[in-house]
């Protein structure tokens, strides 16, 4: 044999089983209609309703944000496109470019 002929065939796992499927188990309909039935008759555990009450001052901070997000609702909707691509561009022009070389130093 050469240096790059090979023996031939597939690789072999270690222990050599080989693959075991699970068997499917049979359901027998006369316990699945009983077991049916059986949970039918019995009500379910009834679990207390924890009612959760907010304190004063989370009852103000939701008010403050709700009141905050109308008012940024009403002043975006208030502005049109043109002024909306004008505001892009102010904020645009007032970045600082990440390509730019700082200049550092006393040169």
């Amino acid at each position: 044999m050469g240096d790059y002929e090979t023996a031939g065939g597939s690789l072999k796992f270690k222990g050599g089983g080989g693959i075991t499927k699970k068997k499917k188990k049979k359901t027998d309909p006369a316990k699945v209609k009983a077991a049916l039935e059986a949970e039918e008759s019995t009500p379910p555990p009834s679990k207390p309703i924890k009612v959760i009450e907010k304190t004063a001052a989370e009852i103000k901070f939701e008010e403050v944000q709700q009141k905050r997000q109308e008012e940024k609702v009403l002043k975006s909707a208030m502005k049109s496109h043109k002024e909306k691509v004008a505001d892009l561009n102010r904020k645009l022009e007032e970045m600082t470019e990440h390509y730019d070389i700082p200049k550092v130093g006393p040169g």
